[in-house]
């Protein structure tokens, strides 16, 4: 299936990433430092580029941020379950992936899969229904970081959780109600963090599912955190522990 790859960095990477591009539109007024990079690895991967006005752009965008950029390209594949379990564990004693059940919006997706990327993380699961997906959003949210980052889609997200126990991970679920917060929590091993929807946080039966329960210290007035902060900060806390 052929999508749309909006924005200058997105593009840039998918070009670095060696995705199958078939055609880049630009903006024939755009230039700049990520223009020029984009028309260097263009001629390199033998792409056509197309210069185009700014109404044809807005015509073929999901959105007006395309930054004058929009390549044709071929749909990034999901990862199989069992296949990211298997190289999530040949690239790291302690891998760490993170599962997020049920998230909705787009850039809080292309933020965590930022950091993903960003903090050696080995991927991302998600469920193939009541969530988020790849979009082009995404896709500009993560800075190009979608090129890279393995991402499963599945089914059954409880399921998984058991199928990653049965691999020798051990659950954690970001919940506002934890007794203990993400610095007493013992983090390191081979982990799978679990972050809820923006609303409503995990499910009840994902909830149940998780081998213990952790939180953000919160001092302030408001209750919660973003959910791609929240994720952040769970992450290079994992990180930091394991490099104590």
């Amino acid at each position: 299936m052929i999508v749309n790859v909006e924005g200058r960095n997105p593009v840039i990477e998918a070009l670095r990433a060696g995705r199958r591009i078939e055609k880049i539109f630009v903006l024939h007024s755009a230039h700049g430092g990520a223009i020029d990079e984009i028309y260097k690895l263009a001629k390199k991967r033998n792409v056509r580029i197309e210069k185009v006005d700014n109404n044809q752009l807005d015509s073929m965008a999901g959105s007006h941020a395309h930054q004058g950029v929009i390549a044709v390209a071929e749909e990034i594949k999901y990862w199989d379950i069992d296949d990211l379990i298997k190289y999530a564990k040949k690239e790291s004693d302690e891998p760490l992936l993170i599962l997020l059940d049920e998230l909705k919006d787009p850039h809080n997706f292309g933020s965590i899969l930022r950091t993903v990327d960003a903090a050696g993380a080995q991927g991302v699961i998600i469920p193939n229904r009541r969530s988020v997906s790849f979009t082009p959003v995404v896709a500009k949210s993560s800075a190009g970081a979608i090129e890279y980052v393995p991402v499963a889609q599945v089914t059954n997200l409880s399921r998984t959780i058991d199928k990653l126990k049965d691999a020798g991970f051990w659950i954690g679920g970001a919940d506002i109600d934890a007794k203990q917060t993400c610095y007493q929590a013992n983090l390191k091993g081979a982990l799978g963090l679990v972050i809820g929807s923006e609303g409503s946080g995990m499910r009840r039966l994902v909830k149940e599912k998780c081998d213990f329960l952790l939180r953000l210290p919160m001092k302030g007035h408001v209750d919660s955190l973003n959910a791609s902060v929240a994720a952040g900060i769970l992450i290079y806390e994992t990180v930091r522990q394991r490099e104590e």
